[in-house]
């Protein structure tokens, strides 16, 4: 009983801060540059950080809450929109993608116990299977071919999509070592 009462204790600051991170994301996420069919979106940032800092389980609990405030209707996706049919839309699939992206980089973070270029290395290819998911949906709802989706839906975002995978990790080794030295995330 005192065993189950003491980790319960730890998940506390966890779980809070996996809902800090879904609030950043709500935050972030709306902050987008209208540039096509696919905005240019600061959310992919917020699951990156969440990624690094709370690891492959609590990151992809993060961004599932977000998904579902989304599909709720609470205006948290790119542009202040919200609801199931942008989660359903044509690119929800990047959306969906979030999850894998937070579970690969997460997993990389941790696998790597944070060394800098091999976790930036495993957020970026979270960041590529969110593309891989949303590419393929994409094609699939608008009835394009797969290199068109790829013209239009992922070439042009990878520069800056790169530069997001470094902020994060920079960003994110910081925030780690001060929340994990404050107690809020477990060592």
């Amino acid at each position: 009983m005192i065993k189950m009462a003491r980790e319960k204790k730890r998940d506390i600051p966890a779980l809070t801060a996996a809902a800090l991170m879904t609030a950043v994301m709500c935050v972030l996420g709306p902050l987008s540059v209208p540039v096509g069919p696919v905005p240019i979106a600061m959310a992919n940032f917020a699951v990156s950080l969440a990624a690094w800092l709370l690891g492959p389980r609590l990151g992809a609990l993060s961004t599932a809450a977000y998904l579902l405030l989304g599909a709720a209707g609470l205006p948290v996706f790119a542009g202040y929109a919200g609801g199931a049919a942008v989660l359903f839309g044509p690119t929800g699939g990047y959306l969906l993608g979030y999850l894998a992206q937070a579970l690969l980089g997460g997993w990389a973070v941790e696998r790597t116990g944070g060394k800098a270029l091999w976790s930036a290395l495993g957020l970026a290819a979270g960041v590529a299977v969110c593309y891989a998911f949303g590419t393929g949906w994409f094609a699939l709802q608008m009835g394009c071919t797969l290199p068109y989706a790829l013209t239009v839906c992922v070439i042009p975002f990878i520069p800056l999509d790169l530069v997001k995978v470094a902020l994060a990790s920079g960003l994110g080794s910081i925030l780690r070592r001060s929340l994990t030295a404050a107690g809020l995330l477990p060592r």
